[in-house]
């Protein structure tokens, strides 16, 4: 059947843009969204600058979908660190400037999961393992910052992790209840979509994908809780943010790990 002559003009948008080189694809998307969100009490001026870099270099790896699951954990984690923000404000409890994040608080969090973005590219045949580690990373980071803002408002009685003795609500190393419930329920929740939109080949399916995932993401809540418990303020060069980087890693580490320990292709 001969074709129209106006069918050869038509092009399907999705497949235009599929065509397009993702790295200015990425570039144009983070601009406009900083342009028209940069008033958003969520990151500092130098923060949006290196979120577009970070946005930018996500997409130019993962595509879209690897950028979506970061723009989740960001969205996510300030919406959390606002909760009960004036109660917080009042104990001297809330976090530094309102809760917009600075550039060494958006690469504490986010470099473990770029470094496996960019390991896609270099090494594609470990792609559905490094992303399993990309969600591990977004995931732990996030129940972190989920139980640490909710259980230091309304967590009630606080524990220090290693001897489970009270201390004072903002104590680093502490831990609550409450706190600890919300940081699982905020694994399990970021999880679930994460491992939906990215859909890593691996293992027995999503399911058997987010059981690993939150029992990883978990331990390593425990392990920067530890951290902060006994090295945190006493060792002078390490920062929240390499607390935070650390706390990522071994989440990565421990879901790779553990993946290619049971076997999973």
């Amino acid at each position: 059947m001969p074709i129209h002559p106006t069918a050869a003009l038509y092009i399907d948008p999705m497949v235009w843009v599929a065509s397009l080189d993702p790295w200015w694809v990425g570039l144009l998307v983070n601009g406009v969204l900083i342009l028209l969100l940069h008033r958003l009490p969520v990151l500092t001026a130098p923060g949006w600058i290196h979120g577009g870099v970070l946005g930018t270099m996500l997409w130019g790896t993962m595509g879209w979908p690897g950028w979506l699951t970061a723009v989740l954990y960001l969205a996510s984690g300030s919406a959390v660190t606002r909760l009960g923000l004036k109660g917080k404000q009042a104990l001297r409890l809330a976090e530094a400037r309102g809760g917009r994040r600075g550039p060494g608080n958006l690469w504490g969090s986010a470099a473990t999961g770029l470094s496996l973005a960019v390991l896609t590219s270099v090494a594609p045949g470990a792609t559905p393992l490094l992303t399993l580690g990309f969600v591990a990373s977004f995931a732990a980071k996030l129940g972190d910052t989920c139980g640490s803002e909710i259980g230091k408002r309304w967590g009630g009685r606080t524990l220090l992790i290693t001897n489970l003795q009270p201390v004072p609500a903002g104590t680093e190393g502490a831990v609550t209840i409450t706190g600890t419930v919300a940081g699982v329920v905020a694994i399990v929740l970021y999880g679930a979509l994460a491992l939906a939109l990215l859909k890593p080949p691996i293992g027995p399916g999503l399911l058997g994908q987010l059981v690993l995932l939150t029992a990883v993401a978990t331990m390593a809540t425990m392990v920067e809780s530890w951290i902060g418990a006994t090295w945190q303020g006493r060792v002078t060069w390490l920062t929240n943010e390499l607390v935070n980087a650390a706390l990522t890693m071994v989440a990565a580490l421990l879901a790779m790990g553990v993946a290619v320990g049971m076997g999973w292709r």
